[in-house]
């Protein structure tokens, strides 16, 4: 092994370590007893474990809404904006499209300018989309940035197997879907996981659009616990009845349960981040 290998291994471990701390600590503080959290003795390690926190957390009726509506936003939405996605790469990728490098310069200025929270919120309201599913998913439904990123591996794609697809008498459609998808599954699950752990953190738009409790996604039941401090409209210490539920032990609980479900799906698509999906795909 070089030096370099052997450098670029001790500081990726580093790097790991810093990013696993801040879950290690709020998972040890999550899970220990009130009498070592008040007096600030937890690091790593949890001391006198219980799980009240997680049971006042689950009991809470505001945080399993929050987690239906998040579940309907991340399906519905990375559904959507992934068939639009795909749809438009598709179009963009096109060498014999009619002023495809207008539409490419109208793209990317979208993600250079635009017109602002006010004229945002006036054009939802205006299509009467206010509290409503829809004010989680339209607004945000096509990222210019993942569009282009689609576009561009759309574009490796050789023509020689487009070409055979027009032979057999397939359509545009019938290419995308035949020939073209089936080969872009990395960047269709890459994009896919993009698209839901942007639709999964997104509470700005609740924050702006929806008025309607019922309809709060799971980041704003969060945000809303952690701020004001309370799982109830009783005191925290009465949360799960006798037993005494330190705040700080709340705050963490809450936060790993709206944080691990998202984490967990990567390593499921991890392996697509690093396949090759055109090798051996053409021959001679």
């Amino acid at each position: 092994m070089s030096l370099f290998d052997v450098a670029n291994v001790l500081l990726l471990g580093i790097f790991a370590c810093i990013m696993l701390f801040p879950f290690l600590h709020m998972a040890a503080v999550s899970i220990s007893s009130a009498d070592y959290v008040t007096t600030n003795q937890i690091s790593l390690w949890p001391k006198g474990i219980n799980f009240d926190a997680y049971t006042a957390v689950l009991r809470d009726e505001r945080i399993l809404i929050g987690y239906k509506n998040t579940l309907i936003y991340v399906v519905l939405g990375t559904t959507l904006s992934l068939i639009f996605t795909t749809i438009g790469a598709y179009s963009l990728s096109r060498r014999n499209l009619v002023f495809g490098k207008y539409f490419m310069l109208m793209i990317v200025f979208t993600m250079l300018f635009t017109g602002g929270l006010i004229p945002t919120y006036l054009v939802v309201r205006s299509y009467g989309l206010l509290d409503t599913i829809w004010a989680m998913v339209l607004p945000g439904l096509v990222s210019s940035w993942y569009l282009i990123i689609m576009r561009t591996f759309f574009q490796g794609i050789p023509m020689e197997l487009e070409e055979s697809g027009k032979i057999d008498g397939l359509s545009d459609m019938g290419i995308l879907i035949n020939i073209i998808l089936p080969l872009s599954k990395p960047v269709i699950l890459t994009i896919s996981l993009f698209y839901a752990v942007q639709i999964w953190g997104n509470f700005f738009y609740a924050l702006i659009f929806i008025r309607d409790a019922d309809l709060f996604p799971l980041q704003v039941t969060i945000r809303n616990i952690v701020l004001v401090g309370q799982m109830t409209d009783t005191t925290v210490s009465s949360a799960i009845g006798d037993k005494e539920v330190v705040l700080e032990s709340l705050k963490y609980a809450v936060i790993l349960v709206g944080t691990l479900p998202i984490l967990l799906i990567y390593p499921f698509i991890q392996k697509h981040f690093v396949k090759g999906a055109m090798m051996g795909s053409v021959k001679g």
